[in-house]
């Protein structure tokens, strides 16, 4: 493994040496692939992108196509490829692709996750094989792939990055929800901000599958990346090969991931706004402020959440996974798992967003009690008769000023659903 990080910053010079360096170490052959993260994600990739293509081509490189590993995210636009990519123009050996995890024309299926597998990890939760279903584009002739991806605290997988942008990040529908579907079953409390879970280890499972099935180097290029009022800041940056490679530089950058995301609090909080960015357009990447939340101790019972986002109209873009979220609604898992039983029909993808976003809670099947440890509150510009149909709270974004959540046991978090807050004895000194 090649790696460079700084918990201050790695200055521009040093990233782009650092960079050049790494590429000029690989054969890249007449065809390269290259997987990123999508509009959700912020990182530096746009720093590494132009390199990556001038490098390469000067290396004899004539095919290089980018591939969003969006998941069950919206398409992204060709402004933004180039955005993210740090490109300002497009020639004949440059393509972009949406990786349209709902279209099977672009999807194959290459083995499957043991049911016993499944069921030791979700604890006897679920009893059913996950199909390893993939974007095809990765099994083309391709002579190198890279895969680029960021590492921060995540509710499904413990930390992003690394194999995940594989499984499930281009996987299809079914993978994308069983996978999803297994780590809300284990519960965010439990994975979030861990470098071994349940989750994981699925993640690896469905990946080595994949990579059994790949013919040519592929490398990671695992990102660190902390934000600024106008900047984001490179903090670590981890080149390997292989599956194993991938392990050892997730591993590594969730290790610093753990220094720079995490946020300690010395008592749990009552209130809490979290200032929703623009990148996340959606309550299906919004709830990222609720997830962040979730450890024990860090909301106070009967606490509330509010996510604080004008700009943020739907629930989803996909008007199908919309639809899902607003027939069942916001609750608990057990209130959920008792719906799908008898009421209701909807994904497991769309089911476990709805989990996740509400919290943890009880539900008694008797009396149809449900009691949430936390209210989550919606100022965004979805209609208050909108969020209470589906069990939110609502509040005018107009009524929302920071000056009245300074207080102790209330909290303003303007870098919205970016950081994993932990309760610790000590304050928080970052």
């Amino acid at each position: 493994m090649r790696l460079i990080e700084d918990i201050n910053g790695i200055d521009k010079g040093k990233l782009y040496s650092f960079t050049a360096s790494v590429l000029e170490g690989i054969n890249p052959g007449n065809k390269v692939l290259v997987i990123i993260p999508d509009y959700t994600r912020v990182d530096f990739a746009d720093r590494i992108g132009p390199l990556i293509v001038d490098i390469f081509k000067k290396k004899g490189a004539l095919k290089l196509d980018f591939l969003n590993a969006g998941g069950t995210h919206r398409e992204m636009t060709e402004p933004e490829f180039f955005s993210k990519i740090g490109l300002e123009k497009k020639d004949k050996t440059i393509s972009f692709y949406n990786h349209k995890y709902s279209n099977p024309k672009n999807l194959v299926t290459i083995g499957s996750i043991p049911s016993e597998i499944v069921k030791e990890k979700t604890r006897g939760q679920l009893l059913t094989p996950i199909s390893v279903t993939v974007n095809k584009l990765i099994l083309s002739d391709y002579s190198t792939i890279i895969a680029i991806s960021g590492t921060a605290p995540h509710e499904a997988s413990g930390y992003s990055g690394g194999l995940k942008i594989f499984f499930p990040g281009i996987s299809g529908p079914e993978v994308i929800g069983l996978f999803h579907w297994s780590a809300v079953l284990v519960g965010i409390p439990d994975i979030i901000g861990t470098v071994d879970n349940n989750a994981r280890d699925i993640i690896n499972e469905g990946s080595k599958l994949i990579f059994d099935n790949l013919k040519c180097d592929v490398f990671t290029f695992n990102m660190v990346s902390s934000e600024t009022d106008c900047a984001v800041i490179p903090n670590g940056f981890y080149v390997d090969k292989g599956y194993e490679g991938f392990i050892r530089a997730c591993r590594a950058a969730a290790a610093l991931s753990s220094k720079v995301h995490i946020k300690y609090i010395d008592r749990p909080l009552e209130q809490v706004v979290q200032v929703i960015p623009e990148c996340f357009d959606e309550i299906w990447t919004a709830a990222k402020g609720s997830y962040k939340l979730q450890k024990p101790g860090v909301m106070a019972k009967g606490g509330e959440v509010i996510l604080y986002g004008p700009h943020i109209s739907c629930f989803h873009s996909n008007k199908k996974i919309d639809a899902e979220l607003k027939e069942v609604g916001y609750h608990c898992k057990d209130r959920v798992c008792s719906i799908l039983g008898s009421e209701k029909k909807i994904s497991r993808n769309s089911a476990s967003h709805l989990i996740n976003a509400a919290g943890p809670g009880t539900f008694d099947p008797k009396t149809k009690k449900e009691e949430l440890n936390f209210k989550l509150t919606l100022a965004t510009g979805i209609p208050e008769e909108v969020c209470k149909s589906v069990g939110l709270n609502y509040r005018d974004p107009k009524t929302i000023k920071k000056s009245d959540f300074l207080s102790p046991g209330r909290l303003w978090i303007k870098e919205g659903g970016k950081y994993l807050y932990m309760l610790d004895k000590r304050k928080d000194g970052r």
